[in-house]
């Protein structure tokens, strides 16, 4: 099983992108998604851009992911 993580796009330099995930910024190869842009959302996966995903998607995963790590924090206290 894989697991990606949405990004911001940031900025782009040739098949290179500068991304944002909850604000940490991060290098990720754009060789495998057509048509990125600044502003833009991509899926990322060991540095690499899979897939480009509307911003409503993006947040619905970020925020779910918030939930998941709040929930685990919570078994770790208890």
């Amino acid at each position: 099983m894989c697991l990606s993580i949405p990004a911001e796009v940031i900025s782009i330099t040739g098949d290179m992108a500068e991304v944002s995930v909850g604000g940490t910024r991060y290098n990720a190869s754009i060789k495998l998604v057509e048509d990125v842009n600044v502003g833009d959302f991509i899926l990322i996966h060991s540095g690499y851009g899979i897939a480009k995903i509307d911003e409503a998607e993006a947040n619905d995963t970020l925020n779910l992911m918030q939930e998941i790590k709040k929930e685990m924090q919570k078994e770790i206290h208890n």
